[in-house]
């Protein structure tokens, strides 16, 4: 039998989750009636937890040993007098013997025990005062009362005579009203505690209490649509299905409300007038927030003018609120809830009538026309495909998502159906939506799909399995579908090849295999600059593709262009190894992958740009885009960038001196690539591990490790990206008596060469023959290497100076070594790696300069997001803009702020930008 995802619904004795400041200030009340009587007046929103709070309150008092008495407001009572007062004091009633004979008397007739004439509201109100002092004398009282706004008039105005009156008593009053209701208890001056909602991490811990198993991107739907409304956390999960639940299919728009959540959020309508509900009915089915529409089509829909003034009763019972020319409903589940309680024809009739109205606005009406629609129509259902193409180029990928399954699930044509769910999986895959995409794939299979449609289905699927490196057949797949594409959808067609090409990169496929992707790309009909060509030439091209690449790399003057084609640039200057060309692409790309929600390839983009920006040394990128990316690509189902983050990660503890947490992270990434096959990162895992050795003087190990990725047998062996560490592996080499063997292998890289090789290869090969030269060619190889250009490549730099200083020592040039020693010293502090400046203040050390002990940097003691945050804040983004992009709670963000203000030894967020640059 299948676990369920959703947990049982609470019971009275649960936890109180998310609400510490306000338990402990009923706590307070409820501990210090013994000493002195209190009154709190509870307010909120339908839902909020004014309930549990009052509760929990109940459970606390009588676990003290205090008497509890309670009353609930119920809606069709409100208007039977003293109904609620009833409830209230019927445990107590029999303390009525002591009371004086007018107030005993007042208070029987009230309650229809005795009969009499209409008594004395003063009377009873003292009455009942009384019998409740009397009560409390054998044990303090607790009065509780719940959903004050239902309670009829005459027991309020008794209740709030009391409340103002028990101070002297051992009696605690526990009010808890809805938010927007006018009561008698707002007049009465009680002290007030308002609950908001929920923040993020309380949230998210309510909804894995109650539902554990929700696929990330289902978890973060429900807690934004709850907008911190507990009882919305608890109960939106409920009528959704498996599939829902754990991301295999798509969440429906609007969510399903339970009978509970609808009555809660909906009962505000009930007596409003027909016309109000109506215009609510528009309202919450327009998506746009303008009142003139809203009115237009009600207009419409009921066949007279519609003016605002039909709107105040909403206004007035805090429905919504609306400033003239637009209207906002208070919480969002309001909206859904009116949606929810209308009939269907009511719906299709409002939905006409918008459709009617936004006739200028064709994406807007054509998702009118379809959802005022029964059946599949062949109309519609192309227009919404047309309106998804322009969503998707505007960036708009929910949106389009949306649109291609409305429009599949409208379409007459089997072949047409496929074809957009087929479109709607790969924008899911974009997304890191896997479970949504697969189960697009999953519905689109069963139908008659032609021979390309059913040939990507296969392709999509295999996105999500790297397979075996060996296997040639996803290769022919490819190229068949691209070559039967290419004219009818040119973009798909290098599109599909692009990520063939990733594929066959990160699993370094044979040569064979990526001249028949390289080929085909030549073939393509696209300028020679489309980024899309030139990723797939990068990463899989022969020599004379990657020298052509590397010349056609350069900065676009007017700007980047839109966020995919930034974000293929940066792969394609990664695959060719022009690092600084490529963290600008991708630096270029991300603020848009973030912005559009494709999560999928911002996690992509994070990792290779984490990876690129530590071979920079731009610790300051490297170090929060790699712990965003583990978190980004983890949830977007992608292991191979999660392992690739893993690496990166391990890569920076190693080089910051935490030797144990690099091994526990080339060890995870290790297990989890095992399966995958994948070459590329294989080979960064064994670099983290050849460097964090080498940081420590421990060269035979590092030699160990570095020596792998140049033997063709080995899983961490790959075509290009092993050149790229012959200068590492030379440096390991020295220091282990094994000049021979790198000397073969620098041969083998100076062979496969370009003669302009990228920037990377071209530090790396003179770096090697500096470090291998003899005596007497050494120092014009160390000069000439230095000599280039390497304002960005400070940490090659540096390990530069420190070799060539280190050479100069040991030539007993010890003047002249201390020089480069000190640049490379104060170069690696700057950089924040403690066992490279412990290296270089041992040279130092031999060649007679002491160097004082620092402090260690700031850089190295803010955590990678408080970090990340820091940088956003000082481009300006406020809080809540920041929040936005990371999805944090503003909150959050400026708790990660404070934490990071003392740490770079600012006080203010004006001080940010230069506190920031000057670590960089």
């Amino acid at each position: 039998m299948a676990t369920s995802l959703i947990a049982p619904r609470g019971g009275a004795g649960d936890p109180v989750i998310g609400r510490e400041r306000e338990l402990a200030r009923l706590e307070e009340l409820v501990d210090g009636v013994r000493e002195r009587g209190a009154t709190l007046l509870v307010r909120g929103a339908p839902g909020i937890g004014k309930s549990t709070l009052v509760t929990a309150a109940n459970r606390r008092a009588k676990a003290a040993g205090m008497q509890v008495i309670r009353t609930t407001g119920v809606q069709s009572e409100a208007r039977l007098p003293f109904a609620g007062l009833h409830q209230l004091v019927l445990p107590v009633l029999d303390h009525s013997e002591r009371l004086p004979a007018p107030q005993k008397k007042a208070l029987l007739a009230a309650f229809g025990i005795i009969e009499d004439t209409a008594p004395d509201r003063f009377l009873i109100a003292l009455a009942v005062l009384e019998l409740l002092s009397d009560a409390a004398e054998q044990s303090p009282l607790l009065v509780v009362v719940d959903d004050a706004q239902w309670l009829d008039r005459s027991t309020v105005e008794v209740l709030a005579f009391v409340a103002r009156r028990v101070e002297h008593e051992p009696i605690g009053v526990l009010v808890a009203i809805r938010e927007g209701v006018e009561s008698v208890f707002d007049e009465a001056g009680l002290p007030q505690l308002r609950l908001g909602g929920l923040d993020d991490a309380a949230a998210e811990a309510l909804l894995e209490a109650h539902a554990p198993h929700l696929a990330p991107a289902v978890r973060e739907r429900l807690r934004d649509e709850a907008s911190g409304n507990p009882l919305a956390l608890v109960e939106l999960p409920v009528p959704l299905g498996p599939k829902e639940l754990d991301g295999r299919s798509p969440l429906p728009a609007p969510l399903p409300l339970t009978e509970r959540l609808e009555q809660t959020f909906a009962a505000r309508t009930v007596g409003l007038p027909e016309i109000t509900r109506t215009v609510l009915l528009v309202a919450a089915l327009n998506d746009s927030a303008s009142l003139s529409e809203t009115l237009e089509a009600a207009s419409g829909l009921v066949g007279r003018e519609v003016t605002v003034e039909v709107m105040a009763p909403a206004v007035s019972t805090r429905l919504l609120d609306s400033d003239g020319s637009g209207m906002r409903f208070r919480h969002p589940l309001v909206r859904t809830a009116i949606r929810q309680a209308a009939t269907p024809s009511e719906r299709q009739a409002a939905h006409a009538a918008l459709a009617a109205t936004l006739t200028g606005q064709p994406d807007r009406s054509v998702w009118h026309r379809a959802a005022s629609l029964l059946g599949p129509d062949r109309e519609i259902s192309a227009e919404l495909e047309a309106t998804a193409t322009r969503a998707r180029r505007r960036g708009a990928i929910d949106a389009a998502i949306a649109a291609l399954e409305r429009g599949a699930g409208l379409s007459v044509d089997p072949l047409a159906r496929g074809r957009r769910l087929l479109d709607a999986a790969e924008l899911a895959f974009e997304m890191g939506r896997t479970g949504i995409a697969l189960g697009f794939v999953g519905e689109a299979e069963p139908l008659a799909l032609d021979t390309v449609d059913r040939q990507r289905a296969i392709l999509i699927r295999e996105s999500f399995d790297f397979g075996v490196p060996g296997d040639s057949v996803n290769v022919d797949r490819v190229l068949e579908i691209v070559e039967q594409t290419r004219h009818r959808d040119p973009d798909l067609a290098l599109n599909l090849l692009r990520r063939a090409a990733a594929k066959s990169w990160a699993l370094g496929r044979s040569k064979d295999q990526r001249e028949l992707l390289a080929a085909e790309a030549r073939r393509m009909d696209a300028p020679d600059g489309d980024p899309q060509r030139l990723a797939v030439l990068a990463m899989v091209g022969t020599s004379a593709d990657t020298e052509r690449v590397l010349g056609l790399l350069s900065r676009p003057a007017s700007g980047w262009g839109d966020p995919i084609s930034a974000h293929a640039l940066g792969h394609a200057g990664y695959a060719v190894g022009d690092f600084e060309f490529a963290v600008d692409a991708l630096t270029a790309a991300i603020p848009g992958l973030r912005a559009q929600g494709r999560l999928s390839l911002l996690a992509q983009a994070l990792v290779s740009r984490a990876m690129v920006a530590l071979q920079l040394g731009r610790l300051d990128l490297a170090v929060p885009d790699a712990e965003e990316g583990l978190r980004l690509a983890t949830k977007s189902g992608l292991p191979l960038f999660a392992a690739s983050a893993r690496a990166t990660s391990a890569l920076l503890a190693g080089l910051r001196g935490d030797f144990d947490e690099a091994e526990a992270l080339t060890a995870e990434a290790e297990r989890a690539l095992l399966p995958l096959r994948a070459r590329a990162v294989f080979r960064d895992v064994q670099l983290a591990r050849g460097i964090a050795a080498m940081g420590i003087g421990r060269y035979e190990d590092a030699y160990g490790h570095l020596i792998r990725m140049f033997d063709p047998n080995d899983p961490a062996e790959h075509y290009r990206k092993k050149f790229w560490a012959v200068g590492d592996l030379a440096e390991a080499a020295l220091h282990s008596g094994r000049q021979a063997d790198a000397l073969a292998v620098l041969k083998q890289a100076e062979a496969v060469a370009d003669p302009k090789p990228s920037p990377c290869l071209r530090i790396s090969l003179e770096y090697a023959r500096a470090m291998l030269a003899e005596d007497g060619a050494a120092e014009a190889l160390f000069e000439a290497a230095l000599g280039a250009d390497l304002t960005r490549w400070p940490f090659a730099r540096a390990r530069l100076q420190l070799a060539y200083g280190t050479w100069l020592r040991r030539q007993r040039r010890v003047i002249e070594s201390r020089e480069p020693l000190r640049l490379a010293r104060d170069a690696f502090e700057a950089l924040g790696m403690p066992p490279w400046t412990e290296r270089a203040c041992h040279e130092l050390r031999s060649a007679g300069v002491v160097t004082p002990k620092s402090v260690a940097r700031a850089l190295q003691e803010l955590t990678p997001q408080e970090l990340q945050i820091a940088r956003m804040a000082a481009s300006g983004l406020s809080n809540r803009e920041i929040g936005q992009q990371l999805y944090l709670s503003h909150r959050t963000v400026g708790a990660h702020l404070y934490r990071a203000f003392p740490k770079l030894g600012i006080t203010s967020r004006g001080q940010l930008r230069n506190a920031l640059d000057a670590l960089s």
